[in-house]
């Protein structure tokens, strides 16, 4: 078993991801912050745990408005406990599993470095339910991003804690958190929380970070997947190669343009499809005239041949979001947050790490980017069924019997629904700041909700790229007899290959086209046309 050891400085964004994604992963605390923990913890217990003890936010005093007031020795715990109560007024359908396991990771992992000075008992008891696969119900709705995921964390907390109102999943099963944790046989059943316990697991916008990091890493694998579905439809409709020429890109030098003409040359090295000789092919379909010889094209519409200019943008901004993202792994968020003195002992400062505006407009970023991604690509979809536009493919990619079957034509409209709805949710969630508790949080991030929507904008654009993919196979497979001897380059073939071997061409009227879409997407989250360009050609978008 692989066992991956936190502290607090060098998570990775893949680690939390295969994390997340496969729960048979062993996740530990390092011994130097399990030492360290200990030693912060020793402080505060010998130093703060008495009512003429000095204030310190959320440890011997109310949260918000009541920062002033005191909390006295006797009651700290039943303060935890209640604060945690309080706080879980969250809504709507439930995160992930995935989601959640990654905000268990992440909240550990804020605690290893030693800023929060929870006990190390927590840390071990989120590591605990975290290798058995006990996933705590969160819902998606309540948190505004400010004094972190207050909402979704708390029934985190809860279930760690064995509240019984609180609720898990745990083997694929839905139930109260203590039936889970006697299941996983994890001892205690209730676990106490002491001092700081509760508001150090519900401080940091942690689950905003936690749909980030996948929303980040699945964007990237995206935008690799539509670099091989623009390669397709450019074979697909033979197109004009110039506009990827080295030279063009090096006289407006933006790294990611360069990059994405690279990408699309390697993908389409050894290409005769795109030639001048198989454009001068005509097809049944096509609108030309036939008393003279055929003349070069010249250029190609936007969509093909702006791709590197368009494609571009997406790669320079998911560089930016990963460094956003990197360094939120590994931040501390909670408050107040506790320092070591040069001296000897600690001081405990007050401040706003909690506030969640990095991942907010960082998310932001990654909806307009990807929605405008999808935009594109949906353009091309809907040029590969119109033969006016496509160069004479089949109209619709349509087979059987012309006016009996349909075609594709209403796969392409549910992709139209699907740009829309993406350019709905890229509207500015950052930019949105209404005051909560009373004023205390006067300026909040939304970061959770730009999270959430950048999630679903990727998920959206997944089917989008999948059923460019899909038509461009399909009419690759439609006009095949029309052009012997002409090959696909190196990297479009691999692709063309496993698109077909999962899914046959529609070659014999239409079919149950939901299964088309469906398989359609899977190419995206299984990575598997990826995979097999990568085997071919090796790693192409590094």
């Amino acid at each position: 078993m692989t066992i991956i050891h936190i502290d607090g400085f060098t998570l990775t964004a893949d680690q939390v991801v295969s994390i997340a994604r496969n729960p048979g992963l062993e996740v530990r605390l390092a011994q130097s912050s399990r030492d360290a923990l200990k030693q912060s913890r020793d402080y505060i217990e010998s130093t703060w745990m008495h009512d003429d003890a000095p204030m310190m936010y959320s440890f011997n005093t109310g949260v918000g408005l009541l920062k002033d007031t005191r909390v006295k020795v006797e009651h700290i715990e039943l303060f935890q406990t209640q604060l945690i109560k309080a706080h879980a007024a969250g809504l709507g359908e439930p995160f992930s599993e995935e989601v959640s396991r990654a905000t268990m990771l992440l909240r550990a992992n804020a605690f290893a470095s030693n800023y929060s000075a929870p006990r190390v008992e927590v840390v071990d008891r989120l590591l605990a339910f975290l290798n058995a696969g006990i996933h705590p119900v969160m819902p998606q709705k309540g948190s505004v991003g400010a004094s972190g995921d207050l909402a979704p964390l708390s029934y985190l907390a809860a279930a760690i804690a064995g509240f019984d109102e609180a609720e898990v999943m745990y083997k694929g099963q839905r139930m109260g958190a203590p039936q889970a944790i006697v299941a996983a046989g994890i001892q205690p059943v209730k676990f106490d929380l002491k001092a700081k316990d509760g508001s150090a697991l519900i401080n940091g916008c942690t689950v905003s970070l936690a749909v980030a990091v996948l929303a980040s890493h699945d964007a990237r694998n995206l935008l690799s997947d539509a670099c091989v579905s623009l390669g397709l439809t450019l074979e697909a409709m033979r197109a004009e190669m110039s506009a990827f020429d080295e030279r063009i890109h090096q006289a407006r030098p933006h790294a990611g343009q360069i990059k994405t003409a690279s990408i699309i040359r390697t993908l389409l090295k050894g290409s005769t499809r795109t030639s001048h000789e198989a454009r001068a092919v005509q097809f049944p379909e096509e609108s030309r005239r036939t008393d003279i010889p055929y003349t070069p094209r010249i250029q190609d519409v936007y969509s093909l041949r702006c791709a590197p200019q368009v494609y571009g943008p997406v790669f320079d901004a998911l560089d930016y979001i990963d460094t956003i993202v990197d360094k939120e792994i590994n931040s501390a968020t909670d408050n107040p947050l506790i320092f070591g003195k040069a001296g000897g002992g600690f001081e405990i400062i007050s401040g706003g790490n909690f506030h969640g505006q990095y991942l907010a407009q960082a998310m932001d970023l990654l909806s307009m980017a990807i929605a405008d991604l999808g935009s594109i690509c949906e353009r091309r979809i809907a040029r590969l069924i119109d033969p006016t536009l496509s160069w004479g493919l089949p109209r619709n990619l349509m087979s059987g019997i012309r006016g009996v079957n349909t075609g594709y034509t209403v796969v392409q409209c549910s992709m139209s629904s699907l740009v829309m709805e993406n350019r709905t949710l890229c509207m500015p969630g950052s930019v949105d700041s209404i005051p909560a508790k009373g004023n205390s949080e006067d300026h909040v991030s939304n970061s959770t909700w730009c999270a959430r929507k950048a999630a679903t904008v990727v998920a959206n654009t997944q089917y989008i790229i999948g059923v460019e993919m899909l038509f461009a196979a399909q009419g690759l497979t439609m006009t095949e007899s029309l052009l012997p001897g002409f090959v696909l380059g190196q990297g479009t073939q691999a692709a063309y290959e496993e698109i077909r071997r999962q899914i046959p061409a529609c070659l014999e009227g239409d079919r149950w086209f939901h299964n088309d879409i469906a398989a359609a997407r899977s190419f995206i989250t299984s990575g598997s046309v990826r995979a097999a360009v990568e085997k071919k050609i090796g790693s192409f978008t590094q």
